[in-house]
């Protein structure tokens, strides 16, 4: 079993590559010259925020509404079902259902990553298989985190070992400490780089020496690091990330990919003072007000927002008129 699994997960390598490797526009990135990677997760992912109905139910039209928005701005492919998603809020059904709708509206030359992460290494890898199924390119793995003091180096290197190998799409690891209490080890991130069906990691914790250290001691791996917010996106490439996931980019997606299109090419000037207008932001719509805070900003530039599930709750007009307030200063209301 062992062995026609990584015989299927090289298989599927070579077709990928053939698929979606692009050529890297890269001046002034740290990318080791010689490493372009089989799987190409360059670029910047919004990870999608899950509409809802006033009654709270998954709203698929508005999230298409969404999506043939977003098809306009120049994504290197889209996150379902991450934790801005709502994704542990959802049914095992709507989790399926939410990546087909996104598969079917989502462009051929874009890349979907899908949420996939469980606390049981059984119940990980029965949802990357539906994942697939319904048309992921690549299962995003959170950390198990319930039993947070049993997740040894060790423990987590065979969870994800085993979900690597049992996956017929690639993997990518995802440490966000915030919502977890746990970071992904250093040690346990290297071990897995050197799996052929793990691709790379989108880290949140925003520990810009621990990312830069990552890129360094996986430079021998086809492995890439991907920063998991705005704030630091500037500084993440500095240090060689590959791409970036950013909830912002749910609502200034066209902002978000002229910086990384700055930093690829070098314009460092022009890219810090779009990242510095950028910082305030994105704080107001991650640790300071969260999904409900995100849902509301995303209303002000066209998208549906809506409400959350409970029990989340709505921003308080005090807090509405804090974040656009945050919006205005930045110059982008």
């Amino acid at each position: 079993m062992a062995f026609s699994t990584r015989l299927a997960s090289s298989l599927w390598s070579a077709l990928a590559a053939l698929r979606w490797a692009a050529p890297r526009h890269c001046r002034g990135l740290s990318t080791p010259q010689g490493s372009e990677p089989s799987f190409n997760l360059g670029g910047i992912f919004p990870p999608l925020a899950t509409p809802f109905s006033p009654t709270q139910e998954v709203d698929y039209a508005q999230l298409e509404g969404n999506l043939h928005r977003y098809a306009r701005i120049p994504f290197r492919g889209l996150v379902a079902l991450g934790s801005n998603g709502e994704y542990p809020y959802l049914s095992s059904r709507e989790r399926v259902e939410v990546v087909s709708c996104v598969h079917r509206a989502l462009p051929r030359d874009r890349l979907l990553l899908a949420g996939s992460g469980c606390e049981s290494t059984q119940a990980t890898i029965e949802l990357t298989v539906s994942m697939a199924e319904a048309g992921a390119d690549v299962a995003l793995v959170v950390t198990p985190c319930y039993y947070r003091g049993a997740m040894t180096t060790a423990a987590l290197i065979h969870h994800y070992t085993e979900v690597g190998e049992a996956s017929p799409i690639p993997v990518v690891l995802y440490s966000v400490p915030t919502n977890t209490g746990l970071d992904l080890p250093m040690e346990a991130v290297i071990t897995l780089a050197q799996h052929p069906n793990i691709i790379g990691i989108k880290d949140s914790g925003g520990d810009i020496t621990r990312m830069g250290l990552m890129v360094h001691k996986t430079r021998q791996e086809d492995f890439q690091v991907l920063a998991g917010s705005a704030g630091f996106l500037l500084a993440s490439y500095a240090v060689g990330a590959s791409g970036a996931v950013c909830a912002l980019a749910n609502v200034l997606g066209d902002p978000l990919c002229q910086l990384d299109h700055l930093c690829r090419t070098g314009q460092w000037q022009e890219a810090r003072n779009l990242q510095h207008r950028l910082i305030e932001p994105n704080t107001a719509v991650t640790r300071r007000f969260g999904i409900p805070g995100l849902k509301k900003a995303m209303e002000w530039f066209g998208y549906y927002g809506g409400p959350c599930r409970a029990p989340l709750a709505p921003l308080s007009p005090a807090q509405v008129e804090e974040l656009r307030s945050t919006f205005s200063a930045n110059g982008w209301l």
